[in-house]
């Protein structure tokens, strides 16, 4: 047996240490399996698409909420044009000193309606009124029975206590006025009697007339001297003979002042004389009725009262009729009737100087802002505004705005009217706009 060939000797690859760090072949990347996407790819890919539809979705919230808020603002009214008042409400005369011919004896006062003042001598202590109270029962009854201008008013048939009260002021000497039984007396003939020829008589007849008995029309009187603030009078009859009617000076003005407003009254106070279907003509008392502007209104006398008058004149002040009244009571003397007259008209004569005229209103003063759409302006009064005046009196102003004022309104639209009040003054200035107010555009509607 041939021996055996030797075995090829065994060849190995030379090793290398590096090549334990060889990076592993490439593998092809395949497609990703369904659901197995790392957290890292997932959100890498959506980040950007969110913040977009945020972004979006607000901008879409911003312009739906601006187009509401436009929306509503347009759709709302326009408001319309207001004028706003921007004027001091009062404005106060300067006070100063008043000198007055004040008489030394018995109480004096004035008053000038037109004003709304009145002025007395000094301190007053009630006395008796004598005839003047009757300047309250004509109040009172006409306040009762109210009459027009020349209105005969309501028929009264004089009865018998009327004809025993007549001849009982006739065996006293009182002023009266002849009736008789059954006789027909309007209240127009009656009023006249008692305020032209002071009958005490057809006082107590309408007095009986208007509440049944005289004390009851009493009480009226006394509860209308009250309401008119004369808180010194107590009246106790209707004619003045009793003293117990007492009253001051001031107090018998405050119920003078709406008597001669009453045209019915001041008709009655001017006249002369009167004519009565039994009495006939009979003449006034009143001293110095018809002289020097003097158009009434009363005088009374009696033991306890001595001479009294109310006077009521008319002077020209500042180019205006002003009436002007003055009462004088307490009057001693062998005339007592005309020294009350001249004492009333001395004082009348002294304070129409003392009246003064004052412009309240300027007109240039702004007296308004009238405002529409954002854009105001100023409304001025048409003219200025004097009135009467007396050293520390008070005006009033009042801006009263019109009822409608026009959109987009021009230069010269009526804003409203200023009424300036004294006394019984009311001057009524309107106000205009001084510029026009232009149409509102659609910027200022929005905002």
């Amino acid at each position: 047996m041939s021996p055996e060939a030797p075995a090829p000797p065994l060849m190995v690859a030379p090793f290398k240490l590096d090549t334990l760090h060889e990076p592993a072949p490439a593998v092809p990347p395949g497609p990703p399996e369904h659901g197995r996407r790392s957290k890292a790819t997932k959100g890498h890919r959506r980040r950007p698409h969110g913040r977009l539809r945020a972004f979006f979705l607000v901008l879409l919230l911003l312009v739906v909420a601006a187009g509401a808020f436009v929306a509503v603002r347009l759709s709302k009214p326009v408001p319309a044009p207001a004028a706003t008042p921007v004027l001091a409400r009062t404005v106060h005369v300067p006070t100063g000193a008043v000198t007055l011919p004040w008489p030394t004896t018995g109480q004096a006062a004035i008053a000038v309606p037109a004003i709304g003042i009145d002025v007395a001598s000094g301190p007053e202590q009630p006395v008796p009124a004598a005839s003047l109270t009757k300047l309250m029962t004509a109040y009172v009854i006409l306040h009762d029975h109210p009459l027009a201008l020349h209105e005969p008013g309501p028929t009264v048939t004089v009865s018998q206590a009327d004809v025993n009260d007549y001849e009982f002021d006739t065996v006293n000497d009182d002023s009266n006025a002849q009736v008789a039984l059954n006789e027909q007396l309007t209240e127009e003939q009656l009023l006249s009697g008692l305020l032209v020829h002071s009958a005490d008589n057809y006082a107590d007849l309408v007095a009986r007339w208007d509440a049944g008995s005289i004390p009851a029309f009493a009480a009226k009187m006394n509860a209308d001297a009250s309401r008119l603030g004369m808180t010194q009078s107590h009246f106790a009859d209707a004619s003045g003979v009793d003293p117990g009617s007492s009253s001051t000076a001031s107090d018998i003005l405050k119920v003078a002042v709406p008597d001669m407003a009453n045209p019915v009254f001041a008709s009655m106070v001017q006249m002369s004389s009167v004519t009565l279907p039994v009495a006939g003509t009979l003449s006034t008392y009143t001293p110095l009725l018809g002289l020097q502007g003097v158009i009434g209104v009363k005088s009374g006398f009696t033991v306890a009262a001595g001479g009294c008058d109310v006077l009521a004149v008319v002077r020209t002040v500042h180019g205006k009729p002003t009436l002007i009244l003055a009462a004088v009571t307490g009057q001693q003397g062998p005339v007592v009737l005309a020294q009350a007259g001249l004492h009333g008209l001395a004082l009348v004569d002294a304070v129409a100087p003392l009246i003064g005229s004052t412009t309240v209103l300027p007109g240039n003063q702004v007296v308004a802002h009238v405002s529409e759409g954002g854009t105001s302006v100023n409304a001025r009064p048409v003219s200025s505004a004097s009135v009467l005046t007396w050293p520390g009196v008070t005006a009033t102003r009042v801006f009263w705005p019109a009822r409608h004022i026009v959109d987009q309104p021009p230069r010269g639209t009526q804003a409203g009217t200023v009424v300036v009040s004294v006394g019984t003054q009311h001057v009524a200035v309107a106000v205009r706009t001084e510029r026009d107010i232009p149409s509102q555009n659609l910027l200022h509607r929005i905002f």
